[in-house]
């Protein structure tokens, strides 16, 4: 989906049943005949969709040819999936040496666990993310699939490295990722807590376990998120809740993680005289990083989400106008694109498979 906000055109090869998300749900929308999951509309848009056994006659040649034509070709089936179907590493090179190849498993390509199927939430636990989210002994799945999502993100900084390269060497080349090394990639400070110091990290619920205060706290009305991540910020926020900015229990980071109990009882105790929105225009004025926590309904209805142009409306030819989620990236010198809508299944059947027979439809 990120390469056809970027301007690419996607074509999304389905089996003939579907991509499995058009069937998870609830949510459905749409008549009751053609139900319509919103998690399938979710990743999307600006793609076509075609439909193809892949072991078939017909698949096969309908593969082939997309790949003769194709910079990138994306696949995430398990190792050696490709192969049994023969369009393995040298096969896909033979055809296109262009071609660049994004290869997405769940544990990697090799090593002892290659063939386990991945799915986000085995791999959110199996990669350690789910240890470290949630309160004390109580493992905690992130709300959203996000070893697939970084599984992707990740698989695309790869594939623009690759086209860049290609560009120099004129060659292609695979690309390979797995939910396991994305999400191995981004334990960022709690990764070298282990590999550094030898400390296991434990979840830590909403407060940060090595900056304080940094975390969700208690205001009078409702929490508010509190982020004071520098020696200015402490000596800004203090004198707003009372408290000495030089008392030899909270002077450093290194004192307030140690006197954190303490910190936190104080802090409280003054955020619970005021609303928090008071307190908010407080911490901003000084300089304080602070918010809310919003719902995704309040999300979606911010003026400032909508100024990022972070909706975008899709005319759908079921549903007719929908509003999707949009795409972080902007940029300076490009017109905001003109998206369009997740497709239905097979809806570009014909008009591919003309293209790809040379009678018409639209050039790649």
């Amino acid at each position: 989906m990120t390469m056809g906000d970027l301007g690419a055109r996607v074509i999304k090869v389905e089996p003939p049943h579907g991509d499995d998300s058009r069937t998870w749900g609830p949510p459905f929308v749409g008549p009751p005949d053609q139900p319509i999951s919103t998690y399938y509309l979710c990743c999307n848009r600006n793609k076509e969709s075609v439909t193809a056994d892949l072991g078939s006659q017909d698949g096969q040649w309908l593969l082939t040819e997309l790949v003769r034509r194709a910079d990138v070709l994306v696949e995430n089936f398990r190792p050696g999936g490709l192969d049994r179907l023969g369009f393995g590493p040298d096969r896909l090179q033979a055809l296109n040496p262009r071609l660049v190849v994004l290869s997405i498993t769940g544990f990697g390509h090799d090593g002892p666990d290659r063939d386990r199927p991945g799915y986000d939430q085995v791999a959110q636990g199996e990669a350690g993310l789910m240890s470290i989210t949630g309160p004390p002994g109580q493992p905690t799945r992130v709300g959203v699939p996000i070893a697939d999502l970084l599984a992707g993100l990740t698989g695309l900084s790869g594939v623009l490295a690759a086209l860049l390269e290609r560009e120099r060497t004129g060659r292609g080349q695979v690309v390979r990722t797995s939910l396991l090394a994305s999400v191995v990639g981004v334990h960022a400070f709690q990764g070298t807590r282990w590999t550094v110091a030898g400390e296991v990290p434990t979840g830590a619920g909403n407060r940060h376990p090595s900056i304080v205060p940094y975390g969700l706290y208690r205001a009078g009305d409702e929490q508010v998120q509190i982020a004071v991540g520098s020696h200015a910020q402490w000596r800004a926020f203090a004198p707003l809740v009372g408290i000495d900015p030089d008392d030899p229990r909270f002077a450093d980071n290194a004192a307030r993680v140690g006197h954190r109990d303490e910190l936190t009882a104080l802090l409280e105790s003054a955020l619970a005289g005021a609303p928090a929105q008071e307190w908010l225009e407080r911490f901003t004025a000084a300089g304080v990083p602070a918010g809310r926590v919003r719902s995704l309904d309040e999300v979606y209805r911010w003026e400032q989400t909508r100024s990022q142009q972070l909706l975008v409306e899709v005319d759908h030819p079921v549903l007719g106008p929908v509003t999707l989620p949009g795409s972080p990236l902007r940029f300076d010198h490009r017109d905001v694109p003109e998206h369009r809508p997740p497709p239905l299944l097979g809806e570009h059947d014909a008009s591919v498979r003309a293209w790809l027979a040379g009678r018409d439809g639209p050039g790649g």
